[in-house]
């Protein structure tokens, strides 16, 4: 059977898009001069997982609202940066304060200058962001839950229960999660979990990264009640598993600048295509064109809107072999 051809749609549609962000990120990243004569590049972002969802979102013409804790001098710097990224930030208390850290990539590879790591939320705070993310994501054409960094911030027991109150309230709900989260997503019934081949592993999901049981892994997920999985594998195929098929969505082969943020914005891709009402592999084709673009920029999350959704057209969607 032939690859598939893209479908015809809507691109100028403005989802709405709600982000769980639990753990935002001052990041502040020291790049070499472009010349002999120029000094050495500061930059100073908003970072983290959800933010970077949030901000590939944007460029694809999304209408973004974020929820997530800001707090503390990092939250206040947080917030502002993100509102002029044009991310509609929901900020919930934060008594405890949002993790930072300095990166030096002055000789091409990124060296850990300081971290602080955010802290804990408290039964109050995590009430309020589960109510904030609730609410919000009424008004949403999709909403995305995304992991916490370190996990214990977000426990996997809050995650199924909204997983299971949107699904009931028939949202539609997009989750980029790892380890208990993702297993309490799955039981939950989401909609759709982005995990990737490392993150199967690693989460003792499977056995090893072998096509075979990354499918095994995908279909049980499917069987606990997901609509469908997509499980992201570096350089290779991306595998989209759902009750009636299997399909693998192959983009163009990309020199890789920095691999960082590609999963993540393939998250924000998928998520912008559901909401513009494409159907999965459509979706899955956009999120592969925003990740495959991303690892040739230094920007994590970020890309040109115009360049994303004409390289979409390269990338191939086929059926796939399914070993299970």
């Amino acid at each position: 059977m032939p690859p598939q051809q893209p479908t015809t749609t809507d691109e100028t549609r403005s989802p709405r898009v709600c982000v769980l962000a639990p753990t935002p990120l001052l990041t502040i990243t020291i790049e070499a001069p472009t010349s002999e004569e120029s000094n050495p590049e500061v930059h100073v972002h908003a970072g983290g997982q959800g933010l970077w969802v949030g901000r590939m979102a944007v460029s694809l013409g999304a209408d973004v609202v974020v929820c997530g804790p800001f707090g503390g001098e990092t939250g206040t710097v947080l917030a502002h940066l993100a509102e002029v990224e044009r991310l509609r930030v929901r900020p919930t208390a934060y008594a405890g304060g949002n993790g930072a850290y300095v990166h030096d990539r002055r000789d091409g590879e990124r060296q850990e200058v300081a971290q602080t790591p955010p802290h804990s939320l408290d039964r109050h705070e995590l009430d309020d962001l589960y109510g904030t993310v609730l609410v919000e994501a009424m008004d949403a054409d999709v909403t995305v839950l995304t992991g916490a960094d370190p996990p214990r911030i977000l426990p996997a027991a809050v995650v199924g229960r909204l997983a299971r109150d949107l699904r009931a309230a028939g949202r539609t709900v997009v989750a980029d999660l790892s380890g208990r989260a993702a297993a309490a997503f799955a039981e939950a019934g989401g909609a759709v979990l982005k995990i990737s081949h490392e993150e199967l592993v690693e989460g003792g999901f499977v056995d090893s990264d072998a096509p075979a049981h990354l499918l095994e892994a995908a279909h049980r997920f499917v069987d606990d009640g997901l609509d469908a999985v997509v499980v992201s594998r570096a350089g290779e195929p991306v595998l989209v598993v759902t009750r009636d098929a299997v399909e693998e969505v192959l983009p163009p082969p990309i020199t890789v600048v920095d691999h960082r943020g590609a999963g993540d914005s393939m998250t924000a891709g998928i998520a912008v295509g559901l909401g513009r009402g494409l159907p999965l592999n459509e979706a899955v084709r956009l999120g592969a064109a925003a990740g495959a673009l991303n690892v040739t920029r230094r920007g994590l999350g970020t890309g040109r809107r115009e360049q994303i959704e004409r390289f979409a057209r390269r990338v191939v969607v086929r059926p796939a072999g399914d070993p299970a």
